[in-house]
């Protein structure tokens, strides 16, 4: 790299100026030189002695104007290749706060500071959407954003982008089980009780089951609901992704893909409607589509997932019960079936859960028949 060059310039001042090589440009395949001037020759001296020790060491990092937003892109591309939509759009989400904030910053010039600066933000005031915006996200949003950043630093040092990840010691918030996670028993017989004139009752029951939104969403009569057999099986579930409906088949080697037994209560109100829309159906005519789902509406249609979100809020205030979503319903069902001494293992085969505990994976063995987990349930809700 030779030494530094003493320079004067024309007022007389002195500066010492270093010139290295920084290897070839990753777009135009041009060998690129850094220069750098200092006022006094030790520095300059530093300077190249720390460029060539990192050299040795392999640690060496040309400077780049590679920008937060084009790494991000580029970590998408690479991370979500040949992953599901709903993942991708779940990860580019998660993403979003850090490219309001940082976006623009030459990733280089991260430090620890702006991520924590990035996370005191966000729990305090980095709400855009489900709530009051401005307001403060929850520990688990939080959390969501600063790992998939952390994986695009990674992936950056991996590349020798950077030398180090800014994310890596900075303190994550602590996750806090609130205290409208889980209806109690009384609370759900309530809802269940307001549920039952509605003409969605099944839905609601089948929710109230520990049954996915997705899944219920994505129940169909002829192909998922026997109702001679008493059983329900789940094969197809209907997501939200970026505003659209995905449909999408569970894999037989999924643990979502289960065959869950029906009880007299669901039995009675999966009838009910059954018949409902049959009748809707001769009043409709012509204007009525068969789309086989057990949750439509009058003409037939499959209903969006949000709106059945939104209609269980209306039912629920209907009852007089806290404020819950069709995934608080799924985590009282759990709750309450731990609570009722059920064992784990059916609780989580009902759930259709991976379970990556080794006790459960080396010694816990999936049950072949899940009554018991209904017989829970049904005995809970029954009083």
């Amino acid at each position: 790299m030779g030494k530094p060059k003493k320079v004067t310039l024309a007022d007389g001042a002195v500066r010492y100026r270093v010139v290295y090589d920084a290897g070839r440009d990753p777009e135009t395949g041009k060998r690129r030189q850094i220069t750098r001037t200092f006022d006094r020759k030790k520095d300059a001296d530093a300077e190249l002695a720390r460029v060539a020790h990192q050299r040795s060491s392999g640690s060496y990092v040309p400077p780049s104007r590679l920008t937060l937003n084009v790494l991000l892109d580029s970590h998408l591309k690479s991370t979500c290749f040949e992953k599901e939509a709903g993942t991708k759009s779940n990860y580019t989400h998660a993403l979003r706060p850090a490219r309001e904030r940082l976006g623009d910053r030459l990733v280089q010039s991260i430090a620890r500071e702006d991520i924590e600066d990035l996370r005191d933000w966000m729990l305090t005031a980095g709400r855009k959407r489900g709530g009051k915006p401005g307001t403060g996200l929850g520990a688990r949003s939080v959390q969501l954003t600063l790992s998939r950043l952390s994986a695009a630093f990674e992936e950056a040092v991996d590349d020798g982008k950077i030398t180090r990840n800014p994310c890596r010691r900075v303190k994550l918030p602590k996750l806090t089980q609130g205290a409208k996670e889980a209806w109690t028993v009384e609370e759900a017989r309530q809802f269940l009780a307001e549920a039952s004139t509605d003409r969605l009752h099944a839905a609601w029951t089948m929710l109230m089951y520990a049954a996915r939104r997705e899944e219920v969403c994505g129940a169909r009569w002829e192909r998922d609901i026997d109702l001679d057999a008493r059983t329900w099986t789940i094969g197809l579930v209907r997501v939200v992704v970026d505003g659209k409906v995905v449909v999408k088949e569970v894999p037989k080697t999924d643990s979502s893909a289960r065959t869950l037994p029906l009880d007299d209560a669901l039995v009675a109100a999966l009838k009910a409607l059954r018949k409902r829309q049959l009748a809707e159906r001769l009043a409709a005519g012509e204007a009525y589509s068969d789309s086989g789902y057990v949750v439509c509406d009058e003409l037939g249609n499959a209903v969006n997932p949000e709106w059945l979100s939104d209609e269980f809020v209306r039912v629920a205030k209907r009852a007089g019960v806290r404020r819950m979503t069709p995934h608080n319903a799924r985590h009282t069902a759990l709750t309450l079936m731990e609570q009722a001494g059920l064992p784990v293992s059916f609780i989580a085969a009902w759930a259709g859960h991976k379970d990556h505990s080794f006790t459960m994976k080396r010694y816990v063995h999936k049950p072949a028949d899940l009554a018991p987990a209904l017989d829970a349930l049904s005995q809970l809700y029954g009083g």
